[in-house]
């Protein structure tokens, strides 16, 4: 037979709950919103990668490819062959950049916003499956927080980029 549990051993036994625990909340709707994203992007030529290209292509002065790969959190390199596949395909263009010549803006074309809307299409219905049980005000609080802490994440991942 176990010893009786102290009070406080289970108060901290109660908050370890799967429910409770910011990993497995994460894990269950990152899996979650992958399967479902990757189906809605399965048509852009480098899938969710890509997808995140245009979007970030879509607002705003055209940035450097270096920006770019930076904004989306993509190595240099990747990003090159993600841009040749979406420039191939009319998605995106590239031009020299007016205040350094050595430097490549990367424009999203017609066609390019022309597919991200349709895209988007696919993932706004996709997204309101997974969110479902979220009123209007819950589901933007939660986008709210979660791109705050994206941000965070992001602003870590880059200073540690910079330490190495």
């Amino acid at each position: 037979m176990s010893a009786p549990m102290s009070d406080n051993a289970a108060g901290e036994a109660a908050g370890l709950a799967l429910e409770t625990d910011l990993g497995w909340a994460i894990r269950m709707v990152s899996s979650a919103f992958s399967r479902l994203a990757t189906a809605s992007v399965a048509d852009l030529p480098g899938g969710a990668r890509a997808y995140l290209i245009l979007v970030a292509l879509a607002d705003g002065e055209p940035p450097s490819q270096l920006a770019l790969a930076r904004a989306v959190s993509l190595d240099r390199t990747v990003l090159t062959y993600l841009l040749d596949d979406l420039e191939d395909h009319e998605l995106v263009s590239r031009r020299p950049d007016p205040r350094d010549r050595r430097a490549r803006q990367v424009l999203l074309t017609d066609t390019g916003r022309t597919r991200l809307s349709e895209v988007r299409q696919k993932l706004a219905a996709a997204e309101a499956d997974l969110l479902m049980d979220l009123d209007e005000h819950d589901n933007l609080q939660l986008r709210a927080l979660l791109a705050r802490v994206a941000r965070t994440a992001q602003d870590n991942s880059t200073a540690s980029d910079v330490d190495c």
